[in-house]
């Protein structure tokens, strides 16, 4: 997968990570927020990778 791939993924993750924390937090569901906040560090991993690869492309581009 590209950066940017990553990156939208990470974001999308992140997104429905979060949605499942305030829905759960509204039904009073523990089990959906620990699923949101997981799909949520899920989706700052994935972003986090997408920008490590672009660093890496920068510098190899440079040499």
């Amino acid at each position: 997968m590209g950066s940017t791939a990553d990156k939208v993924s990470g974001m999308a993750n992140e997104l429905a990570g979060k949605a499942k924390q305030g829905i759960g937090k509204v039904i009073d569901n523990k089990e959906m927020q620990a699923e949101g906040l997981a799909q949520e560090a899920k989706g700052d991993a994935q972003q986090a990778k997408g920008k490590a690869k672009d660093t890496v492309k920068n510098i190899v581009d440079r040499a």
